[in-house]
This record gives C-alpha cells, sequence and structure tokens, in this order.
C-alpha cells in the first residue's frame, strides 16, 4: 500500500474538489452527482490504462533513480494538467479560431458548445493517438530480439521479420490509409495528416532515443545522465501516456460536459497509473511475470484499433476497458503457469 498513499491522499483532495465545485453550481445533489461522476471517470481511466503501467514499467526498470523520480514527478504534472486540461483546450482553440482563455471561459460557462466542438475532432486524434499505439505495439511484435513467445511459433514467426526494420511503419501507414475511407471525403485529408503526424512522432522520438544510445560518452555529467536515464525515453512515455489518455479525455464528454469534473476525474486515474507503474518497477513485478509485458502490448494493439474503428463507431468506454483487463488477466494465469512448468 505505501506505493498508493500518495495517490490516495491526493484523490480524496480532488475529489473533494469536485464535490465542492458541484455544490456551488447547485447544492448538495450537484456535489454528490459531481463525486460519482468523477468517480467513475477515475476508474474508468484506471480500467483504460493499466497496460499503459505495464508498458511505461518496462522501460522505467532500467532508468536510474534520477529519471524515474523526473517522470513520475514532471511527468505526472505533464499527464494531469497537459493532456487532460490543456490539451482539449487546444484542439477546440484550433477548430473555433479562438484563445485560450476564450475557450476556457466556453469550456466553464457553455461546456455544451465546448464539447461539441471537441467530439467534432475526433477523428483527427482517434487517427493520431491510433497509429502511435499501434506501433508501440507492431515493435513489440516485430522484435527479433525477443526470447519470450507468448503465443508460441505464431508470435515466434512474427518476430522472425523483425530484420526488416520497416515492417511496423509499412503496416501502420496501411492502417492508416484505410481508415480515410471512415470519415466523409471531405475530412479524410485531415484524418490522412493526422495519422502521418502520429507516424512522424513515433519515429522521430525513436530516433533521438537510438541517437542519444549510440553518442560517446564524454566528460560532460549532463551527456552521463542523458544516457542513463534516457531523454528519448522520457519524451517516448510522454507520448504514450498522451496517446492513452487522447480516447480517455473525449470518452468522458459522453458522461459529463463539465470540463473541471473530467479534469478531476481523470487527474485521478493518472495518479494510480503512475503509483501502479511504481510499484511494478519496485516488486519487479515484470521478472516474476514474464507474459505480463505481452498482455500489455496485446492490449494496446487491441486499443489501437478500437481508437481507428471509433473514427465512425461508438466504441463503449468500459468495452475497450474491460478488453485491456482481459489480456492483462489472461498473460498474468499464462505467467503463472510458466512459473510451475520451470518449477518442475
Amino acid at each position: 500500500m505505501k506505493h498508493f498513499k500518495v495517490s490516495l491522499l491526493i484523490s480524496i483532495v480532488l475529489l473533494a474538489l469536485a464535490a465542492y465545485w458541484g455544490y456551488t453550481h447547485g447544492g448538495v445533489n450537484a456535489a454528490l452527482t459531481a463525486l460519482g461522476i468523477a468517480s467513475i471517470l477515475a476508474i474508468l481511466e484506471i480500467s483504460l490504462s493499466f497496460d499503459n503501467a505495464v508498458v511505461n514499467a518496462s522501460v522505467l526498470k532500467n532508468w536510474d533513480a534520477f529519471w524515474q523520480k523526473l517522470f513520475l514527478t514532471v511527468g505526472i504534472v505533464i499527464a494531469v494538467f497537459g493532456m487532460r486540461l490543456v490539451f482539449p483546450l487546444v484542439i477546440v482553440a484550433q477548430a473555433a479560431d479562438l484563445g485560450l482563455l476564450e475557450v476556457w471561459d466556453l469550456a466553464i460557462n457553455n461546456p455544451k458548445a465546448f464539447s461539441t466542438h471537441l467530439i467534432s475532432h475526433h477523428a483527427e486524434v482517434a487517427a493520431f493517438g491510433g497509429v502511435f499505439l499501434l506501433l508501440v505495439f507492431l515493435n513489440f511484435i516485430f522484435d527479433e530480439k525477443k526470447d519470450m513467445h507468448w503465443l508460441g511459433r505464431i508470435e515466434e514467426k512474427f518476430s522472425s521479420f523483425g530484420t526488416i526494420s520497416a515492417i511496423p511503419v509499412l503496416v501502420a501507414l496501411l492502417v492508416v490509409v484505410a481508415s480515410i475511407s471512415l470519415v466523409e471525403e471531405a475530412r479524410q485529408f485531415d484524418v490522412l495528416l493526422s495519422g502521418i503526424w502520429g507516424v512522424i512522432t513515433y519515429v522521430g522520438v525513436d530516433f533521438i532515443s537510438g541517437l542519444l544510445e549510440k553518442e560517446e560518452a564524454t566528460d560532460l555529467d549532463i551527456g552521463a545522465v542523458v544516457k542513463s536515464g534516457g531523454i528519448g525515453g522520457f519524451l517516448y512515455l510522454e507520448v504514450l501516456d498522451a496517446s492513452f489518455s487522447f480516447d480517455g479525455v473525449i470518452g468522458a464528454f459522453a458522461i459529463t460536459n463539465d470540463v473541471v469534473i473530467i479534469m478531476l476525474g481523470l487527474a485521478i486515474g493518472a495518479l494510480f497509473v503512475r503509483s501502479m507503474t511504481v510499484y511494478l518497477v519496485r516488486q519487479g513485478t515484470l521478472e516474476e511475470y514474464v507474459f505480463l509485458e505481452h498482455g500489455a502490448h496485446y492490449a494496446i494493439g487491441i486499443l489501437a484499433l478500437i481508437m481507428f474503428a471509433s473514427i465512425k463507431f461508438h466504441i463503449p468506454e468500459i468495452f475497450t476497458g474491460l478488453i485491456g483487463v482481459a489480456f492483462i488477466i489472461a498473460s498474468l494465469w499464462s505467467s503463472i503457469q510458466h512459473r510451475k512448468s520451470e518449477s518442475k
């Protein structure tokens, strides 16, 4: 429980703020409603992002204490305020050609109009976030260095194609091109462009990370810090978290139009995802349950496809969350069976 104490304390404060916000807008009944909605949003965010925590942990476990602490402090500020508050405001500001202060005023005083602007750009957001998550999944599946294969020979065969480094990008671009058929012709270019930017972002972050890893050691202390922690890795995890949060932020508007309640509810979820990440790293859970990382990546792959499908079809958030949990449970069970067979 020690890894979750801070998250629990902050969550209580955030829930109290949600209740207060509701009370100031409609008395006791509104306070209870706000409290309930914030709690639901927090639970949905946690269920949607458990696989995110597993992937975060698989990267963080190789970092030194400085970079781990930076991601879990500065990173959480970016996750909570950047993606759960500023990002929706920026989208609406661009769509409505308004300033951020004007958009904030719109979100507070006319939340229905704000959510309409935001949801109208769901296709572009889904294409960007979906292709980034898809590349995370594809690069895991086509990794020829992987020595553990959850799906046996099938997964091993996919890994053998990893010698061709362009395959993940090729598959991702084909999915992006196919996805434009899900929107009307007038919006196809915007969706295609968003998907291409998603690919560029992934490849760019991967390039920065690889470039820093290959640098020769220097006498500069900052160079040693960069290589031991990874600026590239830090950027990668932040964009990954952003991709996970895209669908959650937009989906939250199906539950409520109140941007303050949405931010508070999703912030609680983001806090617990960070706490789960710390727990997995500190307890060495990924080494103990060897297929857990596999389950998380398969969940990410499914989530990516769901994001693309959501361009045209409504996918209930609870379904998306349960799919991810199902993969995690299945991989956990497989890991336990593997340990039993190894101990015989």
